[in-house]
């Protein structure tokens, strides 16, 4: 595996780049070495600029739900291209994806679009505080609702890949009315609307993705939608991550229950930078310009942007891929089951729908405190040797794999064949660490 130009360039982006990077996780931190330099991608494959080949499954970290350059969403893009990029002014465009958006999601009656998760997030948390007239929130520990200030408290994601308690900057102030929760557990829920009469809404991640794939239980989930409601307080799901990756839809469909407020992003911009937040009409009337709630984005809406997720969404629609994820995690699921026991390896699997990854670990994962027992020594070992054989992934024990359409029954063998390599490996390094 060469990497001899993607050493070159991190040296070189160094230079006018934090860490060589736009995004922390990118920087390889946590399973070492240098970060790797995308050339170009199609289909399921990515290419460094070392012409290392890989199945990818980052996915740009889910967006890519197609694949890469995916043929009908190319043609579109390029159709929308020749008009213009950008007006500052509303496009049928809007309309279309807001409608599709909005038909998928039961509850949801309007939507805002936005240009990320973040934005997405941050503008939910305000608008279920403009809403119910209180400020404090309720958040799970190790669920990463972006970087906005009040939400980057016991969060996950790269500040879990970094071993950071949160972030410098963010003053006391900010995270002064964000409660912590625990991840399936009702009673830490339960325990703040017992002290507190001022909490506007509870968020969460209806499948967690940044600790890890981590799944609530049918009682925790349906527990906590009736604690909300009879509390009078806003259920905001932030399906950024989910959205379209379980179910043409969201999971909170799967999961029987139905936010009040849900966040979108990722699939629904098929690679290009959209998020949203919808609610039902009774909640969105507060948004600017019908209500008091102000957001907006020049950028918000952008016609090429909703150009591509009209495109995505149609053409996912039609493939429905839904069955075929479910047996292709399921596969792997068992291929690194069986690798990790032929090894004598530790080793926990979580998935949901097109999501997966593996912990290093003897102890089940239900929450932020069981996501962090994984080994991720052993994790880096077996990321690189991953990677040695042809497969990209998140280089983070705590981001999600994402399976794409466009990946062919032989990815999947390539990636169940370097799976037993790295399970290999794993077990080798123990041995010589013990040694």
């Amino acid at each position: 595996m060469k990497l001899e130009k993607s050493i070159e360039l991190y040296t070189k982006g160094k230079k006018h780049l934090v860490g060589a990077v736009n995004s922390p996780v990118r920087a390889f931190k946590s399973v070492g070495g240098v970060p790797i330099f995308i050339d170009h991608a199609k289909g399921s494959k990515i290419v460094d600029v070392d012409d290392n080949e890989y199945v990818d499954m980052v996915l740009s970290y889910g967006p890519m739900i197609l694949g890469h350059r995916n043929s009908v969403v190319e043609k579109t893009i390029k159709k929308y291209l020749k008009k213009g990029y950008t007006f500052g002014a509303s496009t049928k465009g809007e309309l279309i994806l807001a409608e599709m958006v909005c038909d998928a999601f039961p509850g949801m009656d309007k939507v805002r679009f936005v240009n990320s998760g973040t934005e997405a997030v941050l503008s939910a948390i305000r608008l279920a505080r403009a809403f119910t007239g209180k400020n404090k929130i309720i958040k799970f520990a190790g669920c990463y609702h972006g970087h906005s200030d009040a939400l980057l408290v016991a969060a996950g994601s790269g500040l879990a890949t970094l071993s950071l308690p949160g972030s410098a900057g963010v003053p006391d102030d900010a995270v002064k009315n964000t409660l912590i929760a625990e991840y399936n557990n009702i009673d830490s829920v339960e325990r703040h609307l017992a002290r507190h009469n001022d909490i506007a809404a509870v968020i969460i991640e209806p499948i967690a993705g940044n600790m890890g794939v981590v799944l609530p239980t049918k009682e925790f989930m349906e527990e906590l939608r009736d604690l909300t409601k009879a509390s009078g307080v806003l259920l905001i799901m932030d399906e950024v991550m989910t959205g379209f990756r379980s179910k043409f839809g969201g999971a909170q469909e799967l999961l029987g229950i139905q936010a009040d407020i849900t966040c979108l992003g990722k699939v629904i911009g098929g690679g290009f930078p959209v998020g949203a937040y919808g609610a039902r009409n009774e909640i969105m009337q507060k948004v600017a310009p019908l209500g008091p709630m102000y957001q907006a984005g020049t950028l918000s809406g952008n016609p090429i942007a909703m150009a591509c997720g009209i495109a995505t969404l149609k053409e996912l629609k039609k493939q429905d891929p839904y069955k075929d994820f479910e047996k292709t995690a399921a596969f792997l699921e068992r291929a690194m089951l069986d690798a990790a026991k032929e090894n004598g390896i530790d080793l926990q699997v979580n998935r949901f729908g097109s999501m997966i990854n593996p912990f290093f670990t003897k102890t089940k994962v239900v929450d932020f405190k069981t996501a962090q027992t994984s080994d991720t020594k052993k994790f880096k070992t077996f990321f690189w040797k991953m990677m040695e054989n042809g497969v990209f992934l998140p280089p983070s024990q705590f981001e999600a794999w994402f399976l794409a359409t466009a990946m062919s029954k032989r990815d999947i063998y390539k990636v169940r064949t370097a799976i037993n390599i790295a399970m290999k490996a794993v077990a080798n390094k123990k041995n010589e660490d013990e040694d």
